[in-house]
């Protein structure tokens, strides 16, 4: 028999409703869950329970889906690389800076738990992890409580950072071809592990780092296996002129023309199609034919917009048909952020207030994303559907006044307004602190391998620069003035 938790007398629950299609506000009302499926939505729950949770002053909405999130390394690279880029590749950190620091193995793990820790405070329940392999990554999420997409990287080639102005590729093609091959044991694995949360991705990690025929291969893979496929690109300008050099095409149409742009592929970024003002083309055949070919797009404003970089513009594209879904890529592992930094930055970039709707962000982090994993038991509060839930207090300061819950949410309170969270109906945060991870630990750990990989950046620079040198600090750091007392007269 399983134990049925009511949440009584809720002043928002944002349900869906299957006439429309589309989410909607219900309000002074119940929502029990059975198991790890909702069991009812609507006015008056007058079935059996085990527990009631009181809902006034809370809103219950559906856990948010991030289709694109690189756990283990990310927090590592926190007050180093925001504010540089390299002028010769278009101001990107991505070649020159970011492969710098790396985290060892003492790293990933705690790396891990800090990224799920602040996404599921953040009202994230689905992740998609594009990480390497390490040795926890598996009972780590099985542990966490989260909804994972385990979706291990492979790719023919590297970057290799030339004089801070140029990228050239070394290719391994084996190693891709290997790690194609691993990639797909570990789905394997992931089915025999038996965990319902668990599922898997196919991940070339990026279009300029693989070959044709892997590129292929393993979209045939994920189409026979009924898995989602993801790769990136036209992430950076130094990657569309290389595709320009190598086919004559965009990022976009060359993978259309392998015949892998359908329902099951998500295009991490996507940023400069054809139609972008920093390509050189002026044409406008990217978009549309993306939305043709019911591809997803995983759009991760804030890593970009940090060097100067945006999407033109998340309103285009969807207005132009193209599903979208939303993801943190690296730090800050906040997804209420990321849903901030979608609207704003795509009001700057157009200049214009109508460009979207909160209504368009939230609809990409929960069905967007949902579609883009190929399932719709998740992103949606309706009856059968996971009991993958957010409780928000409504009542906390940055929440008040309280017209509009969700624009408060998303514009002016965020994750300071999570109260709980359930996946699989089950509790992994609680007024605010987790229950399934030792965050505080990992903080701790994550401090101590910061300074080792800081430590080591000389020796993977091809000038041998130090990271103040590369990255200064805001302030000069003067500890001879350090020792001395100020007297205020």
């Amino acid at each position: 028999m399983r134990d049925t938790t009511v949440i009584r007398k809720a002043a928002w629950i944002i349900a869906w409703d299957e006439d429309l299609k589309s989410h909607t506000y219900l309000t002074d009302a119940d929502l029990a869950f059975s198991g790890s499926r909702i069991a009812f939505i609507g006015q008056d729950y007058s079935g059996p329970f085990d527990q009631e949770i009181p809902g006034r002053g809370r809103m219950v909405m559906p856990g948010l889906i991030n289709i694109h999130s690189h756990l283990s390394g990310g927090p590592l690279d926190k007050g180093t690389f925001d504010e540089v880029g390299t002028p010769a590749l278009w101001g990107n950190a991505l070649y020159t800076y970011s492969q710098l620091l790396r985290a060892d193995s003492r790293a990933t793990k705690p790396g891990a738990v800090i990224a799920l820790s602040e996404l599921m405070k953040s009202g994230v329940t689905t992740v998609v992890d594009n990480s390497g392999y390490y040795d926890e990554w598996v009972e780590l999420l099985v542990d966490s409580g989260v909804r994972a997409v385990l979706a291990p990287g492979f790719r023919q080639a590297r970057w290799v950072n030339v004089a801070d102005h140029r990228v050239d590729y070394e290719w391994d093609h084996q190693a891709g071809w290997q790690g194609f091959k691993r990639a797909l044991e570990t789905m394997d694995a992931i089915d025999k592990r038996g965990c319902e949360r668990l599922s898997g991705m196919v991940f070339p990690s990026q279009a300029d780092t693989c070959e044709a025929d892997l590129l292929i291969e393993a979209h045939a893979a994920a189409a026979d296996r009924g898995l989602p496929f993801q790769t990136h690109a036209s992430q950076t300008m130094q990657e569309f002129s290389e595709m320009m050099r190598r086919h004559g095409q965009s990022p976009v149409q060359w993978l259309d023309s392998l015949g892998i742009l359908d329902e099951h592929t998500i295009l991490g970024h996507c940023i400069y199609l054809d139609h972008h003002s920093w390509s050189p083309l002026h044409t406008r055949h990217d978009l549309p034919l993306l939305a043709e070919r019911k591809t997803t797009v995983a759009h991760c404003p804030t890593v970009f917009g940090r060097t100067g970089m945006t999407l033109e513009s998340f309103g285009d594209y969807v207005r132009a048909g193209v599903n979208l879904g939303v993801g943190t890529d690296s730090f800050p592992y906040n997804m209420l952020e990321e849903l901030r930094h979608t609207g704003v930055y795509a009001r700057i970039t157009t200049g214009d207030v109508h460009d979207l709707t909160s209504t368009d962000v939230f609809n990409a982090a929960t069905l967007g994303g949902a579609k883009a994993l190929l399932r719709d038991d998740i992103g949606r509060l309706a009856v059968k559907a996971k009991a993958d839930m957010v409780i928000v207090d409504t009542e906390h300061p940055l929440m008040r006044p309280g017209r509009e819950p969700l624009r408060n949410l998303i514009n002016v309170a965020a994750e300071r307004a999570v109260k709980d969270v359930f996946i699989d109906g089950r509790p992994v945060v609680a007024d605010g602190e987790m229950l399934t991870l030792d965050y505080e630990n990992a903080l701790i750990e994550m401090d101590a391998a910061q300074i080792r990989s800081i430590r080591k950046v000389p020796e993977l620079d091809f000038q041998k620069r130090t990271l103040d040198q590369l990255a200064p600090m805001a302030f000069p750091v003067n500890p001879e003035r350090s020792k001395k007392s100020i007297t205020i007269r």
